[in-house]
């Protein structure tokens, strides 16, 4: 993929906490990501708009639905974080 470099302000304290924890040459690897996820999001949001307008909002069902599937990812992932479950999965293995 074709790159081009572009000038962008942020605040200092976040950009350093990044150049920390990735490096500095990964600083714009880490920036890439955070800009392609945000447009992944943006579209996703653009998606449930377009849904609700053609088949209307959800209802109290499916958003709890929605809710109960959000909890559990959200655990997924500050179990994988916090390097929980791993003594299960080794067990397992």
């Amino acid at each position: 993929m074709a790159t081009k470099k572009y000038t962008v302000t942020l605040p200092e304290e976040l950009a350093e906490e990044i150049r920390a924890e990735v490096g500095p040459g990964a600083f714009s690897a880490y920036v890439t990501r955070a800009v392609e996820r945000q447009r992944e999001h943006d579209r996703l949001g653009e998606l449930v708009a377009w849904m609700q307008t053609e088949r209307g909002p959800l209802t109290e069902e499916e958003q709890d639905a929605a809710t109960a599937e959000m909890r559990d990812i959200e655990r997924w992932f500050e179990e994988r974080e916090t390097g929980g479950g791993r003594g299960e999965e080794a067990a397992a293995a």
